[in-house]
């Protein structure tokens, strides 16, 4: 791009150029060049709106965070409708996403992200303790409905049910696992949760 040539949203530019390069090419091809050069952008840009790339890094991934966090409400809001695992089975494939499963690689390839990111989150990798967050949330709600039992064990079942289905969506090739496989999962990790 010329120089002196405005450009309407420089960060969210850089921060959807950045989500090609990682679905593309993966962490290790994520640079500063990399992501000015799929934005179209002098590699300045960058360096203007971010202390340095790894601040830059840091902001995507708190955006990306944000857009799990979103799906909090809408996936609350299915308590009560459905099933339990119906639900569950249909807010995984959004929660683990390519572009969600390529930022927690992205997370754990460097070093220096997850330093940040612990200091603005406290967790180690948000992606996934916001997306147990979330799950654990929905099945607060399944509770306080009468859908799960009163003693369901939400801090136990929240995380394996998140670290059950990002194995499956990591794992999966193209258009992710087969939801079968999925539903299958999460309702043997629910059968003694369940209301009776």
């Amino acid at each position: 791009m010329p120089t002196g040539v405005a450009i309407r949203d420089p960060r969210r530019q850089l921060f959807d150029a950045a989500d090609r390069v990682l679905l593309r090419d993966g962490p290790a091809a994520l640079t500063s060049r990399s992501v000015t050069a799929e934005a179209g952008v002098a590699k300045g840009v960058l360096h203007r709106h971010f202390a340095d790339f790894d601040a830059f890094l840091t902001e995507l991934a708190l955006d990306r965070i944000a857009g799990i966090s979103a799906q909090a409400d809408a996936l609350r809001d299915a308590a009560g409708t459905g099933t339990v695992a119906g639900n569950l089975t249909a807010a995984f494939p959004a929660l683990f996403s390519p572009a969600v499963l390529a930022l927690i690689r992205l997370v754990i390839a460097r070093d220096e992200l997850r330093a940040r990111l612990r200091a603005a989150t406290g967790s180690r990798i948000p992606p996934l303790t916001e997306a147990t967050a979330l799950v654990a949330g929905y099945l607060t709600a399944e509770r306080d409905q009468g859908r799960l039992a009163a003693g369901a064990d939400i801090p136990t079942l929240a995380p394996t049910l998140t670290g059950a289905a990002h194995l499956l969506f990591a794992d999966a090739d193209g258009a992710g696992p087969d939801p079968a496989a999925v539903t299958a999962v999460v309702t043997a990790v629910l059968a003694g949760a369940e209301a009776r």
